[in-house]
């Protein structure tokens, strides 16, 4: 009899953004239980440097490798079809990949912006609906969107990287109603401020947030990933982060906008002799 790590053996996952942050803990927590993986970012060397290292270390049997630009509209159907060509069946989708832009948004670019709302929202939506119907075809499959602590508030300062992170959320919840009475589950992972480069590449490195505690990405990533395995519909990373988004359905939207705002400002020289307010990211 099989155990689970040779069954997993049989099994591919997708991880987009998998270079580095959330995306490069998923491959690492999939190819510790043995499955396959097919690595999705921009970054070829250093996908391929992961790639091959989690290969020879767990022996697995595949590790593909897709270089893809994801804020390109063609991109998913290009990923689509090289999984395709290389004979392999997605068993799990983790759509990771994501970016948010910081500033007052009539001051922020829109082209930046529109390629955030691709890949946030257009990508991780189309990779869905395309291996989804693969997944309803065997009756089986797991998919993780990556969503947001600020999925449940409104986000000035990063007002579109607040809004596509509460469409990830209510479209996976859809999505899971969905496909209850199938063997396919729709989880959404709603991590809080994070150790990740995301607040360098936002512009917001210097942001009270960003200088607030911030959670770990492999405790995230386990987090994910366990709550992924039971099939749960929702997670949410972290004590504190429950609290504070257990905090919003109480709190009017005004406060809860007003105190995004304040942590989402530059980090003044009088905050770093106080304790910061608790990070919403």
């Amino acid at each position: 009899m099989k155990t689970m790590k040779e069954k997993n053996k049989e099994k591919t996952v997708l991880i987009t953004g998998a270079s580095n942050g959330f995306g490069m803990e998923f491959a690492k927590l999939f190819a510790q239980d043995g499955y396959n993986l097919i690595l999705v970012a921009r970054t070829t060397e250093r996908l391929r440097k992961l790639g091959y290292y989690l290969q020879d270390h767990h022996q697995l049997q595949h590790v593909c490798i897709i270089t893809a630009d994801l804020t390109r509209p063609e991109s998913p159907q290009e990923v689509y079809q090289e999984v395709k060509d290389s004979g392999l069946e997605v068993d799990i989708l983790i759509n990771n990949a994501g970016a948010g832009v910081h500033g007052l948004f009539y001051e922020t670019d829109l082209q930046r912006e529109k390629a955030i709302i691709q890949l946030n929202i257009t990508t991780p939506v189309e990779l869905t609906k395309l291996f989804l119907h693969d997944m309803k075809r065997r009756n089986s499959g797991k998919i993780l969107n990556l969503a947001s602590l600020v999925s449940f508030m409104p986000s000035p300062l990063m007002a579109v990287y607040g809004a596509t992170k509460a469409f990830v959320l209510s479209f996976s919840e859809a999505l899971s109603n969905e496909l209850k009475d199938t063997g396919i589950t729709v989880t959404a992972l709603c991590p809080g401020a994070s150790n990740t480069m995301f607040f360098r590449r936002a512009g917001a490195a210097h942001t009270r947030a960003a200088h607030g505690t911030l959670s770990e990405p492999a405790e995230v990533a386990k987090d994910g990933y366990d709550a992924l395995m039971h099939g749960e519909t929702r997670i949410i990373s972290g004590l504190k982060n429950k609290l504070q988004a257990t905090s919003s359905n109480f709190m009017p939207d005004t406060a809860l906008a007003a105190n995004m705002h304040y942590l989402m400002e530059e980090e003044q020289e009088e905050d770093r002799s106080t304790s910061p307010p608790e990070s919403m990211l």
